[in-house]
């Protein structure tokens, strides 16, 4: 098994790769075009409520619910009743996932006076970011139908993902990248209020990834015409389950969500801020977190039915030390190369050096967080797979209230340095909640042998850290350089950090078959 599951992670982790690279790539030519300013904070706002949808219902809570119950149904080795499944469940969103898009597409000046509150003051006291809450509603109109087709797109994944075919779910988001992209070269630039263009982009790419997921569906005779099933039994058990996931595993979302709220009251630039920041964080987070809770969810959950207690133990066991053997090294790496990652990717056009030094401290006050992110998809997957969505709820729930309290404090001390650093701590929060629940209930103790593996991996990090600290040119000396010489520096620092880090972990006593799960 454990061949298996490294096998599929190595796929998905080279498909996401592949996604997070676009993704980078979206995001240079992003700032370029509108850089941190007033219309990217705009833009940002109005892509970030159907994101946050998106991940709330679509990856979130709906994948977590419906993946158990499909294995279920897979396990009994009846097609057609997998089909039907399938049938009712595509069906019942269907119908509610078109509603709430109308909804949001009509109603989307009074989403964007919920969640930029500080524009709408603004706006009825006609102050001078009034224009802000109007451009937010009109973008909003163009982006909420993105939820539809990215609803489907995780249907279709889940069911992609629970047959094994990792490769294609992975590679889906590379196309919402080549929508936006492409709207950003040919479409933004020929319009007055280039934002729009993006905003165009993003509904492009939506259309285009859920047309990518058919033939696929097709071929392994999944796609099939849906149903109305509200009532059915597997679509009760899903919704059940899905209800309380909704505060479970997209706790982190919530908080991201609520932050974009209180930076509307601070000064421009700090969405835009937050954004870069988040979004710098999300390549890691995404080829490691999400691939490896990705690729241990459908194991989990036929380790749950077998009734494999050892081995289900053995799985999340692997998923642990997966998430610190690529997590703690990525976030020494990207604590320590803030600045010049930023100047790299994103210093040109409209993105200034002013910008860099903004983005660099809330991407510092996020990464301190990474592990922790990472944590909660992986310990999630072990109540989700099992069926439990109750106990991650309560947790999740502590979590947010810890956020929201710390939220005010932190921003009015430390601005949007302080919401970054809020979330992080919060996430904390919620991994160590989600990790003691699962020892309490006896489901899974972290071993003896993972919690010394765990400890030289720090101190791999560690030595890496030191020497990466040591070689890293001053503050001065990057602004001093030309873009060329700041990629090669950087790229060889990243080159000398990974192999560091490595060399260090064989002079540990790290071994390749401590990443087997014996299972």
């Amino acid at each position: 098994m454990s061949k298996q599951l490294l096998r599929s992670g190595i796929v998905v982790s080279c498909m996401t790769m592949v996604s997070r690279i676009m993704g980078l790539v979206r995001d240079v030519v992003i700032a370029n075009l509108l850089g941190a300013g007033a219309t990217a904070d705009v833009f940002f706002f109005a892509n970030k409520i159907p994101n946050f949808l998106r991940r709330l219902f679509a990856e979130g809570a709906f994948s977590q619910a419906f993946v158990p119950v499909l294995s279920e149904y897979q396990a009994s080795e009846d097609k057609n009743k997998t089909r039907e499944l399938i049938a009712y469940v595509s069906g019942t969103l269907g119908v509610l996932v078109t509603l709430v898009t109308l909804m949001g597409v009509i109603a989307s000046p009074v989403i964007a006076a919920l969640f930029g509150a500080g524009w709408f003051i603004d706006w009825v006291n006609e102050g001078s970011s009034a224009y802000k809450f109007e451009l937010a509603s009109l973008i909003l109109k163009i982006t909420f139908p993105y939820l539809w087709f990215i609803s489907f797109v995780a249907l279709s994944c889940s069911i992609l993902n629970t047959l094994g075919r990792f490769a294609v779910s992975s590679f889906t988001p590379v196309f919402l990248n080549v929508g936006m992209i492409s709207a950003a070269i040919w479409i933004a630039p020929n319009l007055e209020q280039p934002e729009i263009g993006l905003g165009i982009g993003v509904f492009l790419g939506g259309m285009t990834q859920f047309a990518f997921q058919l033939p696929f569906l097709y071929r392994e005779g999944m796609l099939v015409r849906p149903k109305w099933g509200w009532m059915h039994p597997a679509v009760v058990k899903i919704r059940t389950l899905m209800i309380p996931a909704l505060f479970g595993v997209s706790v982190s979302q919530v908080n991201l969500l609520f932050d974009t709220f209180i930076a509307s009251f601070l000064s421009t630039g700090s969405i835009s801020w937050l954004y870069y920041s988040d979004r710098l964080l999300e390549f890691p987070l995404g080829l490691f977190g999400i691939t490896i809770a990705t690729v241990i969810l459908p194991t989990l959950s036929k380790r749950h039915i077998e009734q494999s207690v050892e081995q289900f133990t053995n799985t999340m066991d692997w998923g642990i030390r997966m998430v610190f053997l690529l997590g703690l090294p990525a976030m020494v790496g990207i604590l320590l190369l803030a600045k010049p990652l930023l100047m790299v990717l994103f210093m040109r056009g409209e993105f200034r050096e002013a910008d860099v030094d903004a983005v660099s401290l809330s991407l510092m006050a996020y990464t301190s967080g990474l592990l922790s992110f990472m944590l909660i998809k992986v310990l999630a997957s072990g109540y989700f797979a099992r069926q439990d969505t109750k106990s991650p709820v309560r947790y999740g729930i502590i979590a947010m209230v810890t956020n929201i309290m710390l939220n005010p404090i932190c921003a009015l001390f430390y601005g949007y340095i302080g919401l970054a650093t809020s979330t992080s701590v919060s996430a904390l929060v919620n991994a160590a909640l989600l990790y003691q629940g699962l020892h309490n209930q006896g489901v899974y103790r972290m071993r003896k042998e993972t919690i010394i593996f765990t400890v030289r991996l720090m101190f791999g990090s560690v030595l890496m850290g030191c020497l990466l600290y040591w070689w890293m040119p001053t503050n001065t000396e990057w602004l001093s350089m030309g873009l060329r010489g700041r990629e090669q520096i950087c790229a060889g620092l990243i080159g000398a950090g990974i192999i560091t880090y490595f060399v260090s972990l064989l002079i540990l006593g790290v071994r390749p078959h401590q990443l087997r799960t014996n299972g």
